[in-house]
């Protein structure tokens, strides 16, 4: 990307889409293209009906995901994955539902959730988007039922868009056509963009640090730790997702820069202290997430030290830290967020970390090698600010983690500048 080319807002976004059973539903594949050329990820779930309109095997072929259907599915490849209903809900940053006919739209209003789309429906989170493209015959989109339930809809926070005029599938013309999939592609896009604006990040200035530390013993040893940066550049994507002019200060890590966001490669904690400092007066928010080496050797030794005994000495002294030392200095309107792995699930450590630095929030994770902390995707935090109860999150990948922690930052901005009405949680 250049520096003047604007990313779409749709890049690094995930899209849940579901799919009825109606004869709109041969554009889908053309949608899941559109959607993932502007940088989209995407999952397909939909009814049984649907898949006589369009193959699972064309649309798990253009999304590059498997197709889900049934909640409880029988095929002895997807048993161990009971709970897809429920990480779909939570994985999406928006579900949009092209075409939902009249029997999806009746269900949905209902409450009823006997397929995967209709339970995916009630499962996703919060404050995520819910796009809905009514694609039925005329007469039965005009109907008082299906309007009924199409205000209900509306009214509890789902986005309708309203049908096209023109030819039908029943040889007549009038309301039910669905939008072509650039128009659908289009509109999710200005959804997208638009909750972009509302939210509290946007415009401000987000100071990241990711990844481990290496603190050199010679020129060619260095005492480090598994710190992949994968939950930092997590946060560093998201907050930039959000509109937030993003800094991401780097330890030595193997991964790509986040989209729109200003990477400063270090190696030691000396050298990110530094890069921190440059940035700290002028940020809104500071995020520690790396792994910074609490002690370094201290004098480092020139070329190779070469074996001589059993046993080696080696001096270690303190390292800066950085978090601590923004918390100390922040001005009045500045947040400053840390991270405290610990080896149980026990809190007060954190929670004495938290008040010790003078944080304004916390997030506290374990590591068991496998599903959290170190070099993982995924990751279970714990959001402490010292003034409500601490709230444990669910088993998350490292990006939705980043969007919780961030919801957070956003409740205590609004805390702190109430009277601006502008501004909400992003969704």
């Amino acid at each position: 990307m250049t520096e003047t080319e604007v990313p779409s807002p749709l890049r690094g976004k995930k899209i849940l889409l579901g799919i009825c059973g109606g004869i709109a539903a041969y554009k889908t594949p053309m949608l899941v293209r559109l959607l993932k050329k502007q940088g989209a990820e995407i999952r397909i779930v939909m009814t049984g009906a649907a898949a006589r309109f369009v193959t699972e095997l064309t649309l798990s072929t253009l999304s590059g995901e498997p197709v889900s259907k049934e909640v409880l599915p029988e095929t002895e490849a997807n048993d161990s994955d009971w709970t897809r209903h429920i990480s779909l809900g939570e994985w999406a940053d928006a579900y949009v539902i092209a075409p939902a006919t009249a029997n999806t739209v009746a269900r949905l209003a209902a409450g009823i959730c006997d397929d995967m789309l209709s339970t995916c429906f009630i499962t996703l989170r919060p404050n995520r988007p819910k796009i809905l493209f009514p694609a039925m015959d005329g007469e039965m989109f005009s109907s008082a039922s299906v309007r009924r339930n199409l205000a209900w809809l509306s009214e509890n926070g789902c986005r309708i868009i309203e049908p096209e005029s023109g030819d039908l599938a029943s040889g007549q013309c009038g309301t039910g056509r669905m939008p072509e999939p650039e128009i659908i592609a289009q509109i999710i896009a200005e959804t997208f963009a638009e909750t972009r604006q509302k939210s509290r990040l946007t415009g401000k200035s987000v100071v990241v640090t990711a990844g481990p530390t290496r603190e050199k013993i010679d020129g060619v040893r260095f005492i480090s730790n598994y710190s992949s940066g994968k939950m930092g550049f997590a946060v560093a994507q998201a907050a930039a997702s959000r509109g937030a002019s993003v800094t991401l200060i780097s330890g030595p890590v193997t991964l790509q820069t986040p989209p729109g966001v200003d990477r400063q490669d270090v190696e030691t904690a000396e050298e990110m202290n530094r890069e921190a400092g440059k940035r700290a007066g002028e940020c809104d928010v500071f995020i520690g997430a790396a792994a910074v080496a609490d002690y370094r050797p201290e004098t480092p030794a020139r070329g190779k030290i070469r074996k001589t005994g059993a046993t080696m000495e080696l001096t270690l002294v303190r390292n800066p830290d950085i978090i601590g030392e923004f918390a100390r200095r922040k001005k009045t309107g500045q947040l400053a967020v840390g991270f405290s792995l610990e080896p149980t699930e026990e809190l007060h450590h954190a929670e004495e970390k938290l008040r010790r630095k003078g944080l304004d929030l916390i997030a506290c994770n374990t590591f068991d090698g496998e599903t959290r902390g170190f070099d993982v995707d995924t990751n279970v935090l714990t959001l402490i600010d010292g003034r409500s109860e601490p709230r444990r999150l669910p088993l998350l990948d490292k990006r939705e983690a980043a969007e919780r922690l961030l919801d957070a930052v956003e409740e205590l901005m609004n805390e702190q500048q109430p009277e601006d009405h502008g501004a909400g949680l992003a969704v």
